[in-house]
């Protein structure tokens, strides 16, 4: 499985086509150890550039607890941010930010949800087992299937 790591100044953020890890650095993050966040329950990522003040790149997801606040100071104390010092790591995290939201993508793309409901599907069974396609036996089943009994 691809990984990829960014490392920030409290932490690091490691990336694969399913989840996301925030490895904290031992003193510096509010987290200790290392956090897993699901890709498809990602619902935002928040990515500040340094300036005055440190960045930080903050991930946003159901039921996560963030730390609301506009500076960076907030941020710091949030479980789900890593904090970022350089121009570079900025950089860095950017890409990270676009290889977060591809992955995103293309979970969308794979079908993760489907389009059909369970009523169009025996709708469409219906009519073929009023024009003889299938039994009632077929028919049953598969509703059965389909509605989950």
């Amino acid at each position: 499985m691809e990984t990829y790591e960014f490392k920030g100044f409290t932490g690091t953020v490691i990336v694969t086509p399913k989840k996301v890890i925030l490895k904290y650095k031992r003193f510096l993050g509010p987290g200790k150890g290392e956090k897993e966040i699901r890709i498809k329950s990602i619902t935002g990522i928040q990515l500040k550039k340094p300036g005055f003040t440190n960045g930080y790149i903050q991930f946003v997801y159901s039921g996560s607890s963030e730390v609301k606040g506009k500076s960076a100071f907030d941020a710091a104390n949030d479980e789900n941010t890593i904090m970022i010092n350089s121009k570079k790591q900025y950089n860095k995290f950017l890409k990270c930010k676009e290889l977060i939201e591809q992955y995103q993508d293309q979970i969308e793309d794979s079908g993760g949800i489907n389009p059909i409901s369970a009523a169009d599907e025996l709708k469409k069974l219906a009519e073929l087992k009023d024009a003889g396609i299938l039994t009632e036996e077929e028919f049953n089943a598969k509703k059965k299937q389909l509605l989950c009994i």
